[in-house]
């Protein structure tokens, strides 16, 4: 599918990706699980030039989960030396490109100093940048988000009964960051995950059988496709539906 098949008028502004399926690509061919990770490279970017094109405004992408850190040491070991190798290598063409990057996650002691800097390094030089934002989930959970919202708003001291969605908003990791319309899911795999669980509250959820590495901007558009044909009503009624 391609981009003149879709409404280009409904776009959704902010799409949400769990990139699943790298291990099994791998193992079918009888490779390391690392190496699905290092094909899973080229889906991720031609997905972002396909959001850009598709005039996408937002695109989350979950790049490493707080329960990724229980896998075998050497594959930790490798996804870090991966998304350092990542921000390294395509951060200069994404600025180019006047795309903005953005991280949300945990900052702790398990994420080596290496890295913190060049996720550092890269906010500041994309930080102006108007196209697109491209959010990296990285040592990211949804429930560990709310932990750490409940946590900043009782240090805050903000009484009880003043609390309400906003307040809890505000203190989320990128309290900018709009609500995804859309999620899609790789691999044949129906379940969030842990992925913003606050965030995807009446989100469009979209799976796809695709492996991530074989993913590319065409089962993007596709899946934009199936999303438009989705009637949301948020919990009201749609203009068919009666009102008996």
């Amino acid at each position: 599918m391609d981009l003149s098949s879709l409404d280009r008028q409904r776009i959704p502004v902010h799409v949400a990706v769990v990139m699943d399926g790298n291990g099994r690509w791998a193992q079918r061919r009888g490779l390391p699980r690392t190496d699905g990770h290092a094909a899973g490279e080229e889906a991720l970017m031609d997905t972002i030039w396909g959001a850009l094109d598709a005039g996408i405004r937002w695109l989350t992408v979950y790049a490493f989960s707080t329960e990724n850190w229980k896998r075998p040491v050497d594959e930790v070991r490798f996804l870090m030396n991966f998304n350092e190798r990542l921000l390294l290598t395509r951060r200069d063409e994404l600025n180019e490109r006047n795309v903005k990057l953005q991280f949300i996650g945990r900052r702790d002691w398990r994420v080596p100093k290496r890295i913190l800097r060049r996720i550092d390094e890269t906010l500041e030089l994309t930080g102006d940048n108007t196209a697109m934002t491209v959010s990296m989930a990285f040592n990211y959970g949804g429930r560990a988000e709310l932990v750490d919202a409940v946590r900043a708003i009782a240090a805050s001291g903000i009484k009880p009964e003043k609390i309400d969605e906003k307040t809890i908003r505000q203190h989320l990791y990128d309290p900018t960051m709009p609500d995804p319309e859309l999620m899609v899911r790789t691999s044949g795999e129906y379940r969030m995950s842990n992925f913003l669980m606050w965030e995807m509250a009446y989100s469009e959820l979209v799976f796809t059988d695709v492996l991530w590495p074989d993913f590319r901007r065409e089962n993007l558009y596709a899946a934009i496709d199936e999303y438009q044909r989705r009637d949301r009503r948020f919990g009201g009624l749609s203009d068919t539906d009666g009102l008996s």
